[in-house]
Protein backbone atom coordinates (compact mmCIF):
# COMPACT_ATOMS: atom_id res chain seq x y z
CA UNK A 1 0.00 0.00 0.00
CA UNK A 2 1.53 3.62 -0.91
CA UNK A 3 0.41 6.08 1.14
CA UNK A 4 0.42 9.73 0.27
CA UNK A 5 0.11 13.09 1.91
CA UNK A 6 -1.75 15.16 -0.80
CA UNK A 7 -4.37 17.82 -1.23
CA UNK A 8 -8.26 17.13 -1.12
CA UNK A 9 -9.67 19.69 -3.40
CA UNK A 10 -13.00 21.14 -2.02
CA UNK A 11 -14.76 24.72 -2.91
CA UNK A 12 -16.40 25.80 -5.92
CA UNK A 13 -15.78 26.41 -9.29
CA UNK A 14 -12.76 28.87 -9.10
CA UNK A 15 -12.98 29.11 -5.30
CA UNK A 16 -10.79 26.49 -4.61
CA UNK A 17 -9.92 25.09 -0.88
CA UNK A 18 -8.38 21.95 -0.39
CA UNK A 19 -7.83 19.79 2.59
CA UNK A 20 -4.05 17.97 3.50
CA UNK A 21 -4.94 14.14 3.55
CA UNK A 22 -3.40 10.76 4.17
CA UNK A 23 -4.74 8.54 1.71
CA UNK A 24 -3.55 5.43 -0.54
CA UNK A 25 -2.47 6.53 -4.05
CA UNK A 26 -4.78 3.98 -5.58
CA UNK A 27 -8.06 6.25 -4.64
CA UNK A 28 -9.74 8.96 -6.24
CA UNK A 29 -8.41 12.74 -5.43
CA UNK A 30 -11.45 13.10 -3.71
CA UNK A 31 -12.12 10.00 -2.54
CA UNK A 32 -11.46 7.71 0.40
CA UNK A 33 -8.68 8.84 2.68
CA UNK A 34 -6.81 7.96 5.66
CA UNK A 35 -6.58 10.91 7.81
CA UNK A 36 -7.28 14.74 8.00
CA UNK A 37 -4.05 16.36 8.91
CA UNK A 38 -5.04 20.16 8.29
CA UNK A 39 -6.08 22.57 5.43
CA UNK A 40 -4.87 24.82 2.83
CA UNK A 41 -6.84 27.81 1.36
CA UNK A 42 -4.78 29.67 -1.45
CA UNK A 43 -7.71 32.12 -1.71
CA UNK A 44 -7.08 34.02 1.27
CA UNK A 45 -4.24 36.59 1.00
CA UNK A 46 -2.06 35.57 2.12
CA UNK A 47 -2.90 31.75 1.73
CA UNK A 48 -3.74 30.14 4.49
CA UNK A 49 -2.30 26.88 6.16
CA UNK A 50 -2.64 25.03 9.00
CA UNK A 51 -1.08 21.36 8.97
CA UNK A 52 -0.81 19.13 12.40
CA UNK A 53 3.20 19.21 12.58
CA UNK A 54 3.21 16.06 14.67
CA UNK A 55 0.88 13.99 12.53
CA UNK A 56 2.47 15.00 9.24
CA UNK A 57 6.46 13.85 10.39
CA UNK A 58 4.61 10.87 12.36
CA UNK A 59 3.39 9.81 8.58
CA UNK A 60 6.29 10.49 6.91
CA UNK A 61 8.44 8.17 9.82
CA UNK A 62 6.48 5.74 8.80
CA UNK A 63 6.52 5.90 5.15
CA UNK A 64 4.16 7.76 3.10
CA UNK A 65 5.53 9.99 0.92
CA UNK A 66 4.42 13.99 0.26
CA UNK A 67 3.04 15.38 -3.41
CA UNK A 68 5.24 17.97 -4.29
CA UNK A 69 2.71 20.63 -3.59
CA UNK A 70 2.45 19.17 0.37
CA UNK A 71 6.40 18.85 0.02
CA UNK A 72 6.31 23.23 -0.27
CA UNK A 73 3.60 23.80 2.16
CA UNK A 74 5.37 21.45 4.77
CA UNK A 75 8.73 23.47 4.18
CA UNK A 76 7.19 26.01 3.95
CA UNK A 77 5.63 25.57 7.37
CA UNK A 78 8.93 25.07 8.63
CA UNK A 79 7.81 21.13 9.35
CA UNK A 80 10.32 19.46 7.13
CA UNK A 81 13.80 21.06 6.08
Amino acid sequence: MAVKIRLRRLGAKRAPFYHVVVADSRYPRNGRFIEEIGFYDPTKEPAAVKIDGEKAKQWIKNGAQPTDTVKALLKKNGIIE
